[in-house]
């Protein structure tokens, strides 16, 4: 049995540690992992419903690694056609595995460059319009429904762009990926795509990246594919039914996150080497689109600023990918301090960046065990239709009326949210803004603050992606969460070819229909409009609370000045 994925799994529980090695035991007992190889859907509910038709991730990378002497050669193809970048046009699934390859490998030397655009919003759109020459570049259309309405809008816009450029060669600068009998697919084929890749249907999206949705787009960066899928299948081989749960990387981590999450340890918080950050961004999605549900759930903290250890609370469970020869100093003393601290941890060591690939199938499985433990069904997303019915009733009033319905949202500041933080909360910051080095610095401040004077736990997501990633832990997860929306001017704007709204009015309308869906389910969600210079006003979002506080404490002084005098007189 292969032993090496085991052997660079460290974990230190502290006094958590007999009841993780109790469940491990009992895990024995009853056969779960053998369970989840043999596809039995009474693991998580009664009924197979997405369950029996949703497992084919356990095998896919045993089942593609004859075709990645294939995808190879599509790429070199790409490649000598002269394509200097490759746009994808995806959401969630379709986009974060990808994104994770693109942030840790970059392009190798000669294949393009690869851009993920996974956004409405408007200056994002314009960034990578005017990065690429429309008549080089390749269009990678991702979607396993094969209607994702982020999806085709960018299409209509970016098909146009081509159309017009001089030596376009159309539709054959478009690949789909999708699942079989979709629309996208119908498309494809109808307007003469490049290619098209099916996936195995049985497959949820996010727990698609070894398949063609991952496997397509790291081809296009040069990666080596067999290398990849030889590490899912080492990790694959190392989780299997034969090995015993407490010898088993997948499982073992799986019980680490039901139980202790299950105990009130539900914030699993990714530390990660600088190389491998974007790790946490799939990690997120496929956590907490896969446990919030049933009003329970796993809360995934990526990207979280570090602090000292005691800036933590008692609900936090820590795991560490540290990836052999990088800088890692910084997280090795931050690590060190939380387990002095008490803190339980769990360390993964990365021989390699090709690693990341045995990673997402150890997550996949973990996540499917600790399902197991909080007693939900880890393979559908039951909330994230709810906003997305939203933004569609306020797409169809700006088609009757021409513009967006008003807002009955209170613009109400962020000591809303604070003054009903406390133990065991947390607080989502959903940006619907242009991603930037300068927007992910003041969102760094702005969580590093809220974590070491608040002792607040944050996640942070753009929108709306994270409407196909988190979304479903907002709505149908523990009701712990505060939500802070920050939403930029959308200015100057872009149109969207063949319909009455723009990207702006689009991802405004998207932000409106998950405001109404989070107040639905009785959450508490605070809207900021940040103007035309966001970045500089979401240092400012935490100013109005402080001002509070110093009038207060202002007024409070003068109340204690007037009775010192009063007594002063009556002397």
């Amino acid at each position: 049995m292969p032993k090496e994925p085991m052997a660079r799994m460290h974990v230190n529980l502290g006094a958590l540690h007999g009841t993780v090695e109790a469940a491990l035991h009992e895990m024995a007992l009853t056969r779960l992992v053998a369970r989840l190889w043999s596809k039995d859907h009474q693991l998580w509910k009664p009924e197979p419903t997405e369950i029996a038709n949703r497992l084919g991730w356990l095998t896919v990378a045993e089942q593609l690694r004859e075709k990645a002497g294939s995808l190879q050669a599509f790429a070199q193809g790409v490649r000598s056609a002269g394509f200097r970048d490759v746009v994808l046009l995806g959401m969630g699934g379709s986009s974060l595995g990808p994104e994770v390859f693109r942030c840790a490998f970059g392009s190798m030397r000669g294949f393009p460059r690869l851009w993920v655009l996974d956004s409405t919003v408007p200056g994002f759109v314009r960034q990578v319009t005017k990065a690429i020459t429309p008549s080089r570049t390749l269009f990678i259309l991702a979607s396993k429904s094969g209607g994702t309405i982020e999806v085709m809008s960018l299409y209509a816009h970016f098909s146009g762009l081509v159309a017009k450029a001089r030596k376009n060669t159309g539709n054959a600068q478009c690949i789909a990926i999708t699942d079989p009998g979709t629309s996208l697919g119908a498309l494809a084929h109808e307007r003469g795509f490049r290619t098209i890749f099916t996936n195995p249907p049985d497959i949820g999206g996010r727990y698609s990246v070894l398949s063609y949705f991952g496997l397509v787009p790291a081809a296009l960066l040069g990666l080596d594919v067999q290398m990849l899928l030889n590490r899912g299948i080492e990790m694959a081989q190392a989780c299997r039914s034969g090995i015993p749960p407490d010898q088993n990387p997948g499982a073992y981590l799986g019980a680490v996150m039901g139980i202790l999450g299950r105990s009130g340890r539900d914030k699993v918080t990714i530390v990660a080497s600088p190389r491998i950050n974007s790790f946490g961004l799939w990690a997120e999605q496929l956590l907490a689109e896969s446990t919030g549900k049933e009003g329970k759930g796993l809360i995934p903290v990526a990207q979280e600023p570090l602090a000292s250890p005691e800036a933590y609370g008692n609900d936090r469970l820590f795991v560490y990918l540290r990836l052999e020869g990088d800088a890692n100093a910084e997280s090795d003393k931050h690590v060190k301090a939380l387990e002095r601290a008490g803190q339980p941890v769990v360390r993964l060591a990365l021989r390699d960046t090709y690693d990341l690939a045995a990673e997402f199938f150890r997550w996949e499985f973990a996540t499917a065990i600790a399902g197991h433990y909080l007693g939900i069904h880890p393979f559908d997303q039951p909330n994230v239709q709810e906003s997305k019915e939203n933004t569609s009733r306020v797409l169809d009033y700006v088609k009757t009326h021409g513009q967006l319905p008003r807002s009955d949202a209170p613009e109400s500041g962020i000591g809303t949210l604070l003054s009903q933080a406390g133990p065991g909360r947390y607080l989502a910051i959903l940006a619907y803004l242009t991603p930037s080095s300068k927007a992910d610095a003041a969102i760094k401040t702005l969580r590093k603050t809220l974590l070491t004077r608040h002792h607040l736990t944050t996640t942070a997501g753009y929108g709306p992606r994270y409407l196909h990633s988190t979304g479903q832990l907002h709505k149908g997860g523990p009701n712990s969460g505060l939500f802070l929306q920050l939403i930029e001017d959308m200015k100057p704007d872009v149109a969207i070819p063949g319909q009455p709204y723009t990207f702006g009015t689009l991802a405004q309308a998207q932000a409106v229909g998950d405001f109404q869906s989070l107040q639905a389910r009785h959450r508490t969600v605070v809207r900021v409009r940040l103007g035309s210079r966001a970045a500089q006003s979401i240092k400012n979002v935490l100013k109005p609370s402080r001002k509070r506080a110093s009038a207060g404490a202002h007024a409070s002084k003068k109340r204690v000045g007037k009775r010192v005098r009063k007594r002063g007189k009556r002397r």
